[in-house]
């Protein structure tokens, strides 16, 4: 997330109560939902009625000095007892179930919605960002809908079942009391906004934290090298003492609030013993009701307390809502129609037998384009037709914009203005996933999941037998490296691949591919890691591999795309020549200059290895 984009989240002003946001993913939990609450304000009625149980025993066994009813008094208090403890075992376990159900529907929703946005929404968000909105937030929301909802339901159940009593008991006391109650809520309503505010600081550093985190672990090896673990302890640190300093000032406020509802409990008391005294003295009440009437008001200080504690909670469970929302809600700069979802289904729910076949003829008819965040077109009413079968090169110098024909054809963005059709037809009159299954892509900087050998290979083609991986291991010279590792294609890899060379991820990143016989082959310098042995090996590969395929090729070298039917050469984000390797060097303009230059470089590189 860029610094304007925090600065106008932050500047956002939110309503208090975003929780019917959330209603939708607690409605398959309903029931569970309504068991837990009901039983929540069942125990809160039996531990109302306790004091009921003081009261008549002072007025019948002590001030009537009587036992005749002590069994039936006994066994109905076992019954109401028994009650509580069941009740309570359920309400706690059902709050249980439904924390772990919400955090869990709420996550998969949230990492499914990740899979559908485009490649913008993550180029502009770091994944400490992303990370804690999966994770944090939704955790945060879930254990709202369950122990903060049940913490509500019982204080909230049980503040006016003793209510209740006290109206019953003696109307005047009541009354003297019914004043405190408001201005304890009023209270809370003076701190929520700064609350508000204090804990969405609070979350956003955390993001912060979550990112440096992840960088120092996922970059250690770059930090060791670079020698700048000072600089990274510095940042953590400075973060760190931020997150400290908010919290400190947001705790102070909830302390502050907290005090103030006690101090107002402690005056409901003393207001109890001043009147309750008066009345007792003067016969109007006996010293058991006043007893169980003093019990009331002491037990009124906690349940208030907790409920503005609990609000407190929920006004800092809003910033985390809102950030869940704001999340679910961003729209992906690349999506289906859903006449297209209709007739093809989505990314999660597929209808493959509606999927034409794809030949590869694809066309750029009239393209402009800039990326969500430039301002420059990096394409102007740009035409290409690239047939089926047809070999595309894209040359240039590092940082050119060379990517940009391939994230077109690829769908990872839209045209600006303009259309790219697939076989004659809009690539936006069909599905992502349609497109998607008939590409393979090998990527400069190659990512493999954690788990084998084996299991990262068929993530290109799920049911691919061992014979069928093995061959395409030894199409791309890979099958050394494989037989090389101690267990084979049952050999972990590690975390992205860490435990293997750069050269051999990249070697089996290009079997995947192929092991999914993909219709349009996708090779963004997949060779600038291999050496030279191997990419001689690969390029023997590409050259069986790409026949009958459509292929665009991004080089790092351009002595392996000599051989291409189109040269792209492409300057500043601009496409400034295009033509066969001979028409282009006959022009001597930019690729000329592109491939004597690197020669040059090669030549006096061997001079100065000798």
């Amino acid at each position: 997330m860029t610094e304007e984009q925090k600065n106008q989240e932050n500047s956002v002003r939110y309503p208090l109560f975003g929780f019917p946001k959330i209603i939708p993913y607690a409605k398959a939990h309903r029931k569970t939902i309504l068991v837990m609450v009901l039983c929540g304000a069942l125990v809160s009625m039996i531990d109302a009625v306790y004091p009921l149980f003081n009261r008549y025993a002072l007025d019948h066994f002590i001030g009537g000095q009587t036992l005749d009813t002590i069994l039936p008094f006994i066994f109905l208090y076992l019954i109401v007892l028994f009650i509580q403890v069941v009740t309570n075992f359920i309400s706690t376990y059902f709050s249980g179930k439904v924390e772990m159900s919400v955090d869990r529907d709420l996550r998969n929703a949230a990492f499914n919605h990740l899979q559908e946005l485009s490649f913008s929404y993550f180029n502009q968000n770091n994944v400490g960002y992303i990370h804690a909105r999966v994770m944090s937030d939704t955790g945060k929301i879930g254990e709202m809908a369950a122990w903060r909802l049940m913490d509500l339901v019982w204080n909230g159940s049980y503040l006016i079942f003793m209510l209740i009593m006290m109206l019953s008991i003696n109307v005047r006391l009541f009354f003297w009391l019914l004043v405190l109650v408001p201005i304890d809520f009023f209270i809370t309503w003076v701190f929520q906004e700064k609350l508000v505010t204090l804990n969405r600081k609070i979350r956003e550093i955390n993001s912060r934290i979550t990112g440096n985190f992840n960088e120092g672990i996922t970059g250690a090896r770059s930090i060791k090298t670079l020698v700048v673990e000072d600089r990274m302890d510095d940042d953590f640190r400075k973060d760190s003492e931020e997150m400290r300093r908010v919290s400190i000032r947001a705790g102070h406020y909830s302390a502050t609030l907290i005090a103030l509802v006690t101090l107002m409990g402690s005056t409901a008391l003393a207001i109890v013993l001043w009147k309750g005294g008066s009345l007792t003295r003067s016969g109007a009440i006996q010293i058991g009701t006043l007893s169980v009437f003093m019990s009331y008001a002491l037990s009124m200080i906690d349940p208030i307390q907790q409920i503005v504690v609990t609000l407190a909670h929920l006004i800092g469970i809003q910033v985390n809502i809102e950030r869940f929302t704001r999340l679910m809600g961003q729209k992906s700069d690349v999506a289906d129609t859903p006449e297209v979802i209709e007739r093809y289904g989505d990314t999660f729910h597929p209808k493959r037998e509606n999927w034409e076949p794809l030949f590869g003829d694809i066309e750029f008819r009239s393209v402009d384009f800039r990326y969500p965040d430039g301002d420059e077109y990096v394409l102007q009413n740009f035409d290409l037709k690239v047939p089926q079968g047809t070999n595309v090169a894209i040359v240039g110098e590092t940082g050119a914009g060379k990517s940009t024909l391939v994230n077109l054809v690829c769908r990872f963005y839209e045209p600006t203005s303009g259309q790219v059709l697939i076989d004659g037809r809009d690539a936006r009159e069909r599905s992502q996933l349609w497109l998607h299954s008939n590409i393979g892509y090998v990527l400069q900087t190659p990512h493999l999941f954690s788990g084998t050998v084996r299991d990262n290979l068929r993530y290109g083609k799920p049911d691919a037998t061992d014979e069928e991986i093995w061959s395409a291991l030894q199409l791309v010279s890979a099958d050394d490296v494989v037989k090389k590792m101690d267990k084979g294609l049952d050999s972990e890899v590690g975390e992205g691949g860490d435990m293997l060379s750069t050269g051999e991820k990249q070697l089996l990143s290009f079997a995947r591919a192929l092991l999914a016989d993909p219709r349009i082959l996708v090779l963004d310098e997949a060779t600038s890691s291999i050496d030279l042995l191997t990419e001689h090996k690969i390029q023997k590969a590409i050259a069986t591999v790409i026949k009958g395929r459509t292929s665009f090729v991004v080089a790092h070298r351009l002595s392996t795309i000599v051989g291409a039917d189109v040269i792209l050469a492409v300057k500043d984000g601009k496409i400034v020549e295009r033509g066969t390797h001979q028409e282009l060097m006959k022009q001597h303009g930019y690729y000329h200059e592109l491939y004597t230059r690197q020669f040059a470089d090669m030549a006096a590189d061997m001079v100065a290895a000798q």
